[in-house]
């Protein structure tokens, strides 16, 4: 199920973006086995599998990385796998003897994706950080915040997910379609701060083209132009406008009943001011809901703000079937969509270990070796 279907990815347990990544491909039908350490070691958010999300539908197979018999059980595993994620910092991976060079030296075809904050190389590689440091380097962050105010975290989306999962998917993705024509493997270095500052391409071809400023909240898309920007709602709730267009804007204007030199005037800087009070007035006479009634689904370019309880049960939402419940839990569904190719249901995450015994015979362990693994305490898990 799912157009990945045949794809093996194994992943060594990480936080942020690894498991992202790895959710990404196995939400499409990659069978990937996540390597996990042998007690939980606070690496997730959330101490209840159910809520870990971004662990669906992995098999886990519990090992001890630093045992000579845990690196060889991972080499195996590397034998038959298309691609492997990792996402410790740089040369802990080859000291724990599962760098490039061992695993491609087991399979030449290998995918080797390599996710970090800065790098592989440069003199930040081996700094500690975060999503909001990887964001400030790149030059996101400066632009994210309002006029007059300091640069706000937008989540961990830009640098965890957009710009580290997505860009170490898209490179695993890459590398694999090379690998059909070369029919050798290569290592994908996919750092954060590469990819946030990617992401963000458009804003240094304005900045260089005179249409973006170095202040926040003063250019088209940072709220500073009054027809791009959220707005409260009488109830104290909030409503997006996004008219860019100059016809949408007209939309707009009409469907709130402002005067219509605004249309004439979109884009003068001048006018702004007013335009956004003018606005403002408007939507702040009715409740959000009130204005989803005379606004949604029209060219006014209108959409109210969600929270995370609410995006589930909009009408949009639930027709397209954009989530699904998983134990209990709400949770966004895989995406994209595919013609042909749909992706089976998620599966909950699993238990460390929960798959030890099924992985190891997979790629050839005996029941005796998998008993004296466990004694060992090499491996741990259901190994029954």
């Amino acid at each position: 199920m799912g157009p990945l279907d045949g794809m093996r990815v194994i992943e060594l347990a990480s936080i942020g973006p690894g498991p992202m990544c790895a959710m990404l491909l196995a939400d499409l039908g990659a069978d990937v086995v996540r390597i996990d350490r042998l007690e939980p070691s606070g690496l997730g958010l959330a101490i209840d599998k159910r809520f870990d999300v971004n662990g669906r539908n992995r098999r886990s197979l519990a090992l001890d990385l630093k045992t000579d018999a845990g690196r060889d059980v991972v080499l195996r595993l590397v034998e038959g796998a298309d691609a492997l994620i990792e996402g410790f910092r740089p040369g802990v991976a080859e000291r724990l003897g599962l760098g490039p060079d061992a695993c491609l030296a087991r399979n030449p075809a290998l995918v080797y994706g390599r996710m970090t904050g800065f790098g592989q190389s440069g003199p930040l590689a081996q700094a500690a950080g975060h999503d909001l440091n990887y964001i400030a380097l790149s030059g996101a962050l400066h632009a994210i915040g309002p006029a007059g105010g300091k640069p706000v975290p937008p989540l961990n989306l830009v640098g965890d997910y957009g710009g580290g999962a997505l860009y170490l998917a898209f490179g695993l993705m890459a590398a694999l379609f090379e690998r059909q024509r070369s029919g050798r493997g290569q290592v994908v270095d996919a750092a954060m701060v590469d990819g946030a500052a990617s992401l963000a391409s458009i804003f240094y071809g304005m900045q260089a083209g005179g249409s973006w400023g170095a202040g926040r909240g003063d250019n088209l898309l940072d709220g500073g132009a009054p027809f791009y920007d959220t707005y409260e709602t009488v109830d104290g709730r909030h409503v997006s406008i996004a008219a860019l267009e100059p016809k949408f804007f007209a939309e707009l204007v009409a469907r709130l009943g402002l005067e219509s030199r605004y249309v004439q005037r979109q884009y003068d800087r001048r006018l702004w001011p007013q335009m956004r009070e003018a606005i403002a007035a408007v939507l702040r006479t009715r409740s959000r809901d009130d204005w989803c009634t005379a606004l949604e689904g029209s060219d006014a370019c209108f959409a109210p703000v969600l929270d995370f309880a609410e995006a589930p049960l909009h009408a949009h939402a639930q027709a397209r079937q954009a989530f699904v419940t998983l134990d209990g839990v709400v949770q966004p569904a895989p995406a994209p969509r595919f013609g042909r190719s749909q992706p089976a249901t998620p599966k909950p995450a699993p238990t460390i270990g929960e798959h030890s015994a099924q992985v190891l015979a997979e790629v050839g362990y005996s029941e005796a070796e998998i008993a004296a693994l466990k004694s060992a305490g090499v491996v741990a898990g259901a190994l029954a």
